[in-house]
Formats: C-alpha cells, structure tokens, sequence
C-alpha cells in the first residue's frame, strides 16, 4: 500500500508515537486501519490501531496486540484508553456479540492471562468492529471503537514478524 492512501495517512499519528526512536522500529505493513511493526532492540513485534475518530477529534488511545519471544509472551492485548479511567472502574472489552472483562490500570487494560488474550483474538479475526468502554475520571462513561478490518493480517504480519527473534 502507497503511504498516501487513506489509511496510512490515517495511521500517521499513531506511527508518531510509536516512532521513538524512528530507527528502532521496522514496518512490516499497513494493513486497512492496523499497522504492524518490530522492533528487534527489545525484541518484540505488534500489530496497532487508532480508535476510529469521533467528530474530528484525534484519539490519544490504541489498541495493540504484541509478541515478546524471549519473554515467551505472544498475542498479548493491550489497549490504551482515550481518557484516564476513574479509580477501580470496570473496563469491558465487546468484540462483535462478545464481552470480555479487562483488567485495567489508570490509562491501560488487559487481558486478565494468556486464555484471554487467546479468545480475544480469536473474536477479533471473526468481526467487523471492536470497542472499549468505561467511566472517565470525570464520572462520564466513554468508549472507544476500533475497526477490525485488516486487523487479523497485521496481528499474522506481526507474529511472522517475530518468528525468529530470541
């Protein structure tokens, strides 16, 4: 895909912030919404999005699912929340007709383990669109949805990606 279709130009925020440094990291794709990446320093691969943009608005938030070979850790969810999260609110994660709990922090959320993280992924390959919904530390509920298109073929890139990483 040219860097100037939509969807790259879409990405370019994002890419920004994972761009630090720029040289440490490695494309291995655009793919609709999702990009994927390695980072052989670490060594670790991921695929990431932004949520889709609301009202023109730019989102600070992403959902990301990584894989870390010397740690042994593959297909981990981590989502990055648009707004800081109240203390101790509940983070639910809908993936087509699923609902998935997530184990958040002030900013973050996760799959509570691994089995998780597995069925995650699982639901995200079979649906359209995903979303992440809690309460704001301002007491006001939010969610943040994620199209899911080329989101299987980025977490694939970035797992072959990894492949032979230690």
């Amino acid at each position: 895909m040219r860097p100037t279709t939509p969807s790259a130009l879409a990405l370019l925020p994002l890419l920004l912030l994972v761009a630090t440094p720029a040289m440490a990291r490695d494309s291995l794709g655009i793919f609709e919404s999702w990009g994927a990446f390695r980072d052989p320093a670490t060594p670790r691969c991921y695929a990431i999005a932004q949520p889709v943009a609301r009202r023109g608005q730019l989102s600070k938030g992403f959902a990301s699912v990584g894989t870390w070979p010397r740690q042994k850790v593959r297909g981990q969810l981590h989502v990055r929340m648009s707004r800081a999260l109240a203390e101790k609110s509940p983070v639910i994660l809908t993936v087509g007709e699923r609902r998935f709990p997530l184990v958040a922090g002030q900013m973050d959320a996760w799959a509570a383990d691994a089995r998780g993280d597995a069925q995650i992924i699982a639901a995200m390959r079979s649906a359209s669109s995903m979303s992440v919904a809690s309460v704001g530390a301002d007491g006001r509920g939010f969610a943040d949805s994620y199209a899911l298109r080329g989101a299987a073929t980025a977490i694939d890139a970035a797992a072959l990606g990894c492949a032979r990483l230690r």
